[in-house]
């Protein structure tokens, strides 16, 4: 495993993280699994765990705790998110910072997560929805440099909607946040125009989600894919988007080479951007633990094949089902 530093701060944060929203909410989790894979994960170098309160109801942070109790002599870095109180997932322009993170609600959520993970501090708080809009209101400033100051939390991030990366640009300039947790992948590459230069400039850590675009770039989806009732992806992959992300997928397959998997090309792609502090692919079964951490153990992806791979950019705008 590789470790890269996690923006202003001394941590080195292995390049792969794990991606725990799967283990609560998602068809198909288990316990039992869920808690060997994550031991697995660390027993391979991983350090960058990142859950949040709406994962479960604090299930998914509770897993968490049990791995960190279970490795008391490893440094494990806990990344957990504050849900909105109005439970709207993604925010919109017209929500206010008291339908969503008033500051007595803010300290009750850290306060939260930090039972359920067991810990006495958090490594790392985000806002699990965001608009840049909120920081005209002088109490969400405040709150977020007590956030800063104080003795439960020793950085602070927000995790910006999807397809909006431009929206996220004002908090990383405030200098009021210490990371960014965004969608990029080969698909997405919107975050490389305006937003990593920002937090080049401010130093701020970038935590990549979605490297997968949820399941698209593993090359499995395909055009007949069904998941069980209840399952987040059926809302996702409405028949307009599936069937055009499957052929964008499809269209990255003969670009394949040297036994490389799609997986690891989407992993290795991201990996061949400094700006990226860390990578967190959801994975709830060890091999895909393997897998996944196994990419940051290759070569850079070749420049010509990363070349090929940037003309594939999916320039894409938040709707009704893009959640």
């Amino acid at each position: 495993m590789n470790y890269r530093r996690f923006g202003r701060t001394d941590w080195n944060v292995s390049e792969i993280g794990y991606g725990m929203w799967g283990m609560a909410g998602w068809t198909g989790s288990e316990d039992q699994e869920s808690l060997g894979s994550l031991q697995h994960a660390v027993d391979l170098g991983c350090n960058f765990f990142d859950t949040a309160w709406a994962y479960g109801d604090g299930h998914s942070e509770t897993l968490l705790g049990k791995i960190i109790r279970a490795n008391p002599l490893k440094t494990l870095y806990a990344a957990t998110k504050i849900p909105p109180k109005n439970r709207r997932w993604p925010s919109q322009r017209g929500f206010s910072v008291d339908e969503s993170y008033p500051p007595d609600y803010i300290e009750e959520y850290v306060h939260k997560s930090l039972k359920n993970i067991g810990i006495s501090k958090l490594d790392v708080i985000q806002f699990h929805t965001w608009e840049d809009h909120w920081l005209d209101d002088d109490r969400l400033l405040k709150a977020l440099e007590k956030l800063r100051t104080g003795n439960e939390v020793r950085a602070v991030g927000i995790s910006i909607n999807r397809w909006e990366p431009w929206n996220g640009i004002r908090a990383v300039k405030s200098g009021l946040i210490d990371a960014v947790q965004v969608i990029y992948n080969i698909f997405d590459q919107n975050p490389e125009d305006e937003l990593f230069p920002a937090c080049r400039e401010k130093n701020v850590a970038v935590i990549a989600r979605v490297p997968f675009d949820e399941g698209t770039l593993t090359g499995t989806i395909t055009r007949e894919s069904k998941w069980p009732n209840g399952d987040w992806r059926n809302t996702y992959f409405v028949a307009e988007n599936l069937r055009s992300s499957v052929e964008r997928a499809d269209a990255l397959k003969p670009l394949l080479r040297d036994g490389m998997t799609m997986p690891e090309m989407a992993l290795r792609f991201i990996l061949n951007n400094p700006d990226v502090s860390t990578i967190i692919p959801g994975m709830r079964k060890r091999h895909h633990v393997e897998t996944n951490l196994g990419a940051s153990t290759r070569e850079p992806l070749p420049g010509e094949l990363h070349a090929e791979l940037r003309k594939h950019r999916w320039d894409r705008t938040p709707t009704s089902w893009s959640q």
